[in-house]
């Protein structure tokens, strides 16, 4: 049995599969999400651990493994959100700082207009963006009292989600390649800590963790870490994104999937050379076996699944996230309303921090469908725009999206999908690819599982075929445009 670990923004969901990649168990449970002021978001590490050890005894108990059945653990994880924490005592120094935070965006501004971008752009292959982890980190040694001299003296340490929970099990103060190119401070060329970056942002490099192959043993359970599995191996790791590019089986150069979470994230497998610095993508490490990197070409949206829940949450226009698909087919059209989530900002391909949420097109006659219909189209335009970024690119035509995350259960989404990017979009058997992938990886890693084997275990659940005219796709899409133009810039100063 294989124990999938799927730390995300909001929760934890654990999944259990045997050695066939069936599901045998499962358990779920969201944390607080902390919002101190208007662009900050923040989570407490601690809880987030928490969490994480209940719903794994959870799903194992679910599962019904006993003690000895459990081959190896892998963790897939919200990628940029960073922790600082005590190696002595394990305990947190400041709340985490998660991936949506803009706090650093006029950092980045400054780092920009004094010329690093360049070097960014050629060492990380990542924009100078609050997104990533570096400028999080040098934010929490220069404001969190004490800590950047316990960071020299090695009384403090700091990590992505993965490495924090890598911690917290096996006592190991590790990460792998894929996590580490998201903090701004990672050569992903030579694959190591880059001295200058780590110089330009105040970072010691001797309190971030060691980097290690995304498949392979990072660590063995504590026995206080789930009580009665200690000694089982941690064997898999990657970033949410690249597990679920890993899960897709998306295995070869060309292959791509889309991610519909609380962001959406595009990626496609451009093999063992990084992609060329294109202007609103990313490149990045997908994973890393044995010597070998695998790259990927990546578009970052920050905000899709996350318009739903603050529709729920924060307007309380609906009670459920389900109830979307039936009133957004209520309506005949759009009726001209569209919702641009900048919440916290705009991602791929626009990368614009000073980006925030409009909604445009409302009329006395608009109704909280009209707002259902208009968020679950906002998700549907900005894959469309991710997606021609990367055939702008020089990319090869998109044949099908490989669609996964918790929106593929929203049909009325799947077929406007089709729809607007026009081709056919694709949804697995599982859907659930980003714990499906750290379980690959874990397998992989502990030698129960080969490629070959990742590579065919691919089965499809839906297909939907676009039906829309060529006509109505770009009158839809020009409309998105104008909108996205006033959200723009809304909060520079």
């Amino acid at each position: 049995m294989l124990l999938a670990i799927d730390q995300g923004t909001s929760g934890t969901t654990c999944l259990v599969f045997d050695e066939d990649a069936e599901l045998a168990g499962r358990a779920s449970r969201e944390f607080e999400q902390h919002f101190p002021r208007p662009g900050w978001v923040e989570h407490d590490a601690a809880e987030i651990w928490a969490v994480t050890r209940a719903v794994a005894a959870e799903a194992l108990d679910d599962a019904g493994v006993a003690p000895g059945a459990l081959a190896a653990i892998g963790i897939a994880n919200q990628r940029e959100t960073v922790c600082a924490w005590d190696p002595e005592s394990g305990e947190p120094l400041h709340r985490a700082l998660v991936w949506q935070d803009r706090r650093t965006a006029a950092r980045c501004d400054e780092l920009r207009r004094a010329g690093h971008e360049e070097l960014v752009r050629e060492r990380t292959g990542l924009v100078l963006d609050p997104y990533f982890a570096g400028t999080k980190i040098e934010w929490m040694l220069d404001h969190v009292d004490g800590l950047r001299e316990r960071a020299q003296s090695g009384r403090a340490v700091f990590g992505t989600i993965d490495s924090w929970l890598i911690f917290k099990l096996t006592g190991e103060h590790v990460t792998d390649s894929s996590n580490a190119s998201r903090t701004l401070l990672f050569d992903i060329v030579r694959g190591e800590w880059d001295a200058e970056l780590c110089g330009l942002l105040g970072v010691p490099e001797g309190a971030l963790p060691r980097v290690r192959p995304s498949a392979g043993e990072l660590g063995r359970l504590r026995a206080d870490a789930l009580p009665g599995f200690d000694g089982v191996p941690v064997s898999g790791v990657a970033g949410d994104q690249q597990a679920a590019l890993f899960g897709q089986s998306c295995l070869d150069p060309g292959t791509g999937k889309n991610t519909y979470g609380t962001g959406s994230f595009v990626l496609v497998n451009t093999g063992a050379k990084p992609p060329p610095v294109t202007p609103g993508l990313l490149a990045t490490i997908a994973w890393g076996i044995g010597e070998r990197l695998t790259y990927a070409l990546e578009a970052s949206i920050f905000v899709t699944g996350a318009a739903v829940q603050w529709l729920r949450d924060g307007l309380g226009v609906i009670e459920r996230a389900e109830e979307t698909a039936a009133l957004a087919g209520s309506l005949e059209g759009n009726d001209g309303v569209y919702f641009v989530p900048a919440l916290t900002g705009l991602g791929a391909p626009h990368w614009d921090p000073y980006a925030r949420g409009t909604i445009v097109g409302l009329t006395r006659g608009s109704s909280h469908a009209h707002l259902a219909r208009a968020a679950l189209e906002a998700i549907a335009y900005q894959t469309v725009d991710a997606v021609r970024a990367m055939e702008e690119a020089g990319g090869e035509p998109l044949a099908e999206l490989r669609a996964d995350g918790g929106a593929t259960t929203n049909p009325w989404l799947m077929q406007f999908q089709a729809d607007v990017l026009g081709v056919p979009v694709v949804v697995p058997e599982v859907s659930e690819t980003t714990a499906l992938g750290a379980a690959y990886l874990a397998g992989v890693g502990a030698g129960t599982l080969t490629l070959d084997r990742v590579r065919g275990a691919r089965r499809e659940r839906d297909r939907y075929e676009p039906r829309m005219s060529d006509d109505e796709r770009e009158a839809l899409l020009a409309g998105w445009a104008r909108a996205l133009e006033h959200a723009r810039g809304w909060a520079a100063e």
